[in-house]
């Protein structure tokens, strides 16, 4: 009596040549389309192993989408943060070498650089002063409560130059500038954290040892990179400069809007030549001031955020890396396990390219399995970091990172499932029946 065991290995050889001749008679179209379900039947039966062997492409696709995806959605959510302030605004503020800081000195802007400038530079629509008390600290208190908000002083113009103004009351006027008026107005969270109630306005509260009037409430503009825009308390500028510690030098900013058919440049460069000029400073010396503007706080950050990517996505290629060598020796094990096979299927007529067209097709299944789970998992991870960071805008997945993250996989199915693919089809017919 035939025992059925032992006949298993050969039927299943049978079948498999039945397969290669099939593939002999309809040409290379077919030959791939009868492969990849081979490929995919050889991945069914050793779902386990063929799960095992593309966990690393899934971890480096996974990682790939994820970085890609969630600096994408931080960009969009700065991008759109930047687009609410006034793109067209510059601001001038001090700026010192590091040769010079690290010997202790610092460069700072005095009211009489903003002076100048005010008279002097032309095409300017709007330009205002910002300055910090230095010496005061932060800390505002009202009858109940303190709080501690960044303390500024400026004049009225301020609120045309930066577009801030009030929800409740009235914001700083000329008048309270020249007379030194102890005035405030506070922003949305400090009137909260103060707990001044619906309505602050004439309510008083304490900067330093002074009591201020508030005369008014700005709107709420919310955060921007993290930080709270509304927890602000704006005071007259020459009633800050009168409050600051003795002997302490100005740090001023600049704040301006160019006309709109103004260069930019060309202000900048009037700018900068009022201030070098005021201070006495060589053609060599640096400048001890810098411009800022939303557009150059854009540029740099999509700087920052091309660079974090690239390095990112390097630095988790290389699981990309190790997921191609796994399936590499899964495929080589996968070879030496199927020889008996390859000779019976060889000694029924295929060819060694039917043979290595197989076993490449196997390969490369494998890796786009792995590779597609790794989109999803990407994505799904991308779309929780978006969810958990307040404020950010939702993950989205560009379609180059897609395709490079396919094509990738894609490469290292055909680069280490080559070699085994390339045994499989040298296998000697004879050699092959022979191994146990």
């Amino acid at each position: 009596m035939q025992q059925p065991d032992a006949h298993r290995p050969a039927t299943r050889a049978a079948a498999a040549g039945l397969i290669e001749s099939r593939l002999i008679e309809s040409g290379l179209g077919h030959a791939v389309l009868e492969g990849s379900f081979a490929a995919v039947a050889a991945i069914r039966a050793n779902a386990l192993r063929s799960a095992l062997t593309a966990l690393g492409i899934i971890i480096g696709v996974a990682a790939v989408i994820a970085v890609v995806a969630v600096m994408q959605g931080l960009s969009s959510t700065i991008t759109k943060q930047l687009d609410d302030l006034a793109s067209d605004m510059i601001i001038v503020s001090a700026y010192t070498p590091r040769q010079q800081a690290m010997i202790g000195m610092r460069n700072t802007l005095s009211s009489e650089d903003f002076i100048a400038v005010r008279e002097r530079v032309r095409d300017v629509q709007d330009i205002t002063a910002v300055t910090q008390p230095i010496g005061l600290g932060g800390q505002i208190r009202s009858a109940s409560t303190t709080t501690t908000a960044q303390i500024l002083g400026t004049v009225a113009n301020y609120q045309n130059v930066v577009r801030v103004y009030t929800d409740q009351g009235r914001f700083i006027s000329d008048s309270d500038d020249a007379r030194r008026r102890r005035v405030v107005v506070l922003g949305p969270t400090v009137v909260k954290d103060l707990e001044l109630g619906e309505d602050p306005v004439g309510s008083f509260v304490q900067l330093g040892n002074e009591w201020f009037r508030v005369i008014g409430v700005g709107e709420s503009r919310g955060t921007l990179f993290g930080f709270d825009q509304d927890n602000y308390a704006f005071v007259p500028f020459s009633t800050l400069r009168a409050m600051s510690a003795p002997g302490q030098p100005e740090d001023v900013q600049i704040y301006f809007r160019p006309n709109p058919d103004a260069d930019t440049k060309r202000i900048e460069a009037q700018v900068k030549q009022v201030i070098r000029s005021r201070r006495g400073l060589a053609k060599d010396a640096p400048d001890p001031m810098q411009f800022q503007t939303a557009e150059r706080t854009r540029e740099n950050f999509d700087s920052i955020v091309n660079g974090v990517t690239m390095v990112a996505g390097a630095v988790v290629g290389i699981s990309l890396l190790v997921g191609g060598i796994g399936v590499m020796n899964i495929m080589l094990v996968s070879v030496t396990e199927r020889t008996r096979e390859i000779g019976i299927v060889k000694a029924l007529g295929a060819t060694p390219r039917f043979i290595l067209l197989q076993f490449l097709v196997e390969a490369l299944v494998l890796s786009l399995f792995g590779g597609l789970i790794g989109l999803a998992l990407g994505w799904g991870f991308a779309l929780l970091i978006s969810v958990a960071v307040p404020g950010m805008s939702g993950a989205s997945v560009p379609g180059w990172a897609v395709l490079l993250s396919l094509g990738f996989t894609t490469a290292i199915g055909v680069i280490f499932g080559l070699a085994p693919a390339v045994k499989a089809a040298r296998l000697n017919p004879i050699d092959a029946l022979r191994y146990e």
